[in-house]
């Protein structure tokens, strides 16, 4: 038998990696998309497609003294970002983005992904600890 090089320990760590990562993918791609009683698995999404996705519901809530409101971006807010959708913290726009996995990501919280984009107002407001949030440039 031959000896257990470096070379061939990491060819058979990346394969089986691969192979991880194929079925796990699989689980995803044949996982429900609805549960038995026909809810979505994410209630704050409506039946509007967008690019074959939900969109997200619009919300209009107090959290922690903070005015946190989202909803389908009108033509003025960034949609080739926002996926089509607008996200305020008390009246200004915190720039958000759908990632390809359906999770969202702010320009706050730009390395800490969340379910919705309610979720990304909130974990906006819980970083910024009372400070406010500044308007982004556009380019």
């Amino acid at each position: 038998m031959p000896e257990l090089s470096r070379r061939r320990a990491l060819t058979a760590t990346a394969a089986l990696a691969t192979a991880a990562g194929a079925g796990a993918l699989v689980q995803t791609l044949n996982a429900p998309a609805a549960s038995a009683s026909g809810q979505s698995r994410h209630p704050e999404h409506t039946g509007h497609e967008e690019h074959g996705r939900h969109s997200p519901a619009p919300f209009d809530e107090v959290y922690k003294g903070r005015r946190i409101q989202g909803r389908p971006a009108s033509g003025g807010a960034h949609q080739h970002h926002g996926g089509g959708y607008a996200v305020f913290v008390d009246d200004v726009e915190l720039h958000v983005m759908p990632n390809a996995d359906g999770t969202w990501i702010s320009v706050v919280s730009h390395y800490d992904p969340v379910p919705t984009p309610r979720a990304a107002a909130r974990a906006a407001v819980d970083e910024l600890q009372g400070a406010a949030l500044l308007p982004f440039p556009a380019n």
